[in-house]
């Protein structure tokens, strides 16, 4: 069972996030009808799903966790559930504490969740790209031949979107350079208002995910900048953004947080600079519009990195490791 979308948008408002957790409990009632029962149980951590861990676990079925940040991000995502917070807090946990093997995105998140559920079997299987639909290849004809930067993902506070759009009003960016805003989220009113007010501004809004490779195809870039705001940003960041461009041959610019940052350093590329600093980002950018060859030859790294060591198939490999081993754990102390 997923409670997870794969696209670029999240809801932004009260009324559509309660629509979106309606629609958790058709998926588990489903779930808890399917015949047969399944043996292992795979979610990704949200407190909508402590009824299907409590369901599993009633019924002998090994549960996985996928955890990729702290209790604390979805009061940061919605800040209206502030009065909820106790309960997310503790259905989060309950849920950490029911799996039998949990999986999370970096050394750092494994060591905070260790303090959270001692013992528990935690594994790290980084985020990786679906190398077969992200690939070099032909860009999105709509965005036109003009050089532009571009950011893909939920509008969350975390994810630097301030520190884009202050970079793009600064004389260092560039001005022949636009900056491509894809996704929705609560933070989508300032790319709204950003667009009307810069021309180098562009916002997509949501968009299918198939058409995310032809937009990022066509970049000198892919950012993934996000902010000191998130109380996890020491806990580092896995970002599919990132593992994305990389695999279409286009370079990225990230901050330095645990992660992304030392995926882009070994492998040569991209550039990383400091969160919270609109100047990095612009002087970043017309670096790497200034040097076409150098930006093409950080793309072609990052994609052969993608394909040799982070394609799904590759995670897939290593998840499935992670499984036998929950399953191989929870029969040894049955």
């Amino acid at each position: 069972m997923s409670l997870y979308e794969p696209d670029y948008g999240s809801a932004s408002q009260p009324p559509a996030l309660w629509r979106k957790v309606a629609a958790y409990l058709p998926t588990q009632l489903r779930l808890w009808q399917a015949s047969p029962r399944p043996k292992v149980l795979y979610v990704r951590a949200h407190p909508a799903a402590l009824p299907s861990l409590i369901w599993a676990r009633l019924n002998g079925i090994v549960v996985i966790e996928e955890v990729n940040g702290t209790f604390e991000d979805l009061r940061l995502m919605y800040p209206f559930l502030w009065p909820l917070f106790p309960f997310i807090y503790g259905a989060s946990l309950t849920s950490l504490l029911l799996a039998d093997g949990v999986i999370t995105v970096t050394n750092e998140l494994r060591e905070w969740l260790q303090t959270k559920a001692k013992g528990k079997l935690i594994t790290v299987v980084p985020n990786g790209a679906n190398t077969e639909l992200f690939h070099p290849g032909e860009a999105a004809k709509e965005l036109g031949d003009q050089p532009y930067v571009a950011y893909v993902g939920v509008m969350s506070p975390w994810q630097g979107l301030e520190t884009m759009l202050a970079a793009a009003c600064l004389p260092q960016w560039p001005d022949s350079v636009r900056l491509v805003l894809v996704g929705a989220g609560v933070e989508q009113a300032k790319a709204e208002a950003a667009a009307v007010l810069n021309k180098r501004v562009i916002y997509l809004g949501r968009r299918d995910y198939r058409e995310i490779p032809g937009i990022l195809r066509g970049a000198i870039a892919g950012l993934s900048v996000q902010n000191t705001r998130r109380h996890s940003q020491k806990f580092g960041f896995s970002a599919l953004k990132v593992f994305e461009t990389l695999a279409c041959g286009v370079p990225v610019i990230v901050t330095g947080f645990p992660g992304q940052r030392e995926l882009v350093a070994d492998t040569g590329s991209g550039l990383v600079i400091p969160p919270d600093d609109p100047e990095a980002l612009a002087n970043a950018v017309r670096e790497l519009s200034g040097n076409p060859e150098a930006a093409r030859q950080m793309g072609m790294r990052g994609r052969e990195a993608v394909v040799r060591e982070h394609s799904w198939q590759r995670r897939a490999d290593d998840t499935g490791d992670a499984i036998r081993q929950a399953i191989a754990r929870k029969a040894a102390h049955a």
